[in-house]
């Protein structure tokens, strides 16, 4: 199979494309970490986070926010790469297994579709503050925050870029 539909192939636009892949992990025990973010302009910071979240568990499943939810959360600026450039960007990552665009403004409906065992965020929420901490902690789960890298902010590219 060409690498591009690889790639392409973990790229879900509805949560329910994921139940087939969810059942099989689920079957094997295998947890399952999951994170969100708009990851408008990818960058080093995105990089070290995601990688670190994929270490938590056997598969990363990313949330990621439609170009919608994105305007309504940024502004009407953003983003700046539409969504499905977004997903490709993020699924050509070798440790991210699935990437699920969500329209709403928070994941917490897939979440709660996904059950994940390991919800991930940055470090700048307090772990019961992160959406979701409820539907993973009821279950046993493990709330995890990283440290994010100074200087590596998609807002903080930007300011640089239009200097």
């Amino acid at each position: 199979m060409p690498t591009i539909d690889i790639i392409k192939g973990k790229i879900c636009s509805k949560k329910e494309e994921l139940t087939h892949y969810l059942d099989f992990l689920k079957s094997k025990n295998q947890p399952i970490v999951f994170t969100n973010g708009c990851f408008d302009i990818v960058h080093r910071g995105h990089i070290e986070y995601l990688a670190k979240a994929a270490d938590l568990g056997a598969a990363l499943i990313i949330g990621l926010n439609s170009d919608s939810s994105v305007r309504r959360l940024k502004g009407e600026t953003r983003p700046l790469i539409d969504e499905y450039s977004r997903a490709l960007l993020l699924s050509a990552l070798s440790f991210v297994n699935k990437v699920v665009l969500f329209g709403e403004d928070t994941p917490y409906e897939l979440i709660k579709f996904i059950q994940p065992d390991i919800l991930v965020k940055g470090s700048d929420y307090a772990p019961q503050d992160i959406v979701g901490y409820d539907i993973v902690s009821a279950k046993g789960g493990k709330i995890e925050t990283i440290d994010f890298i100074d200087g590596f902010s998609t807002t903080s590219i930007l300011k640089k870029a239009c200097q």
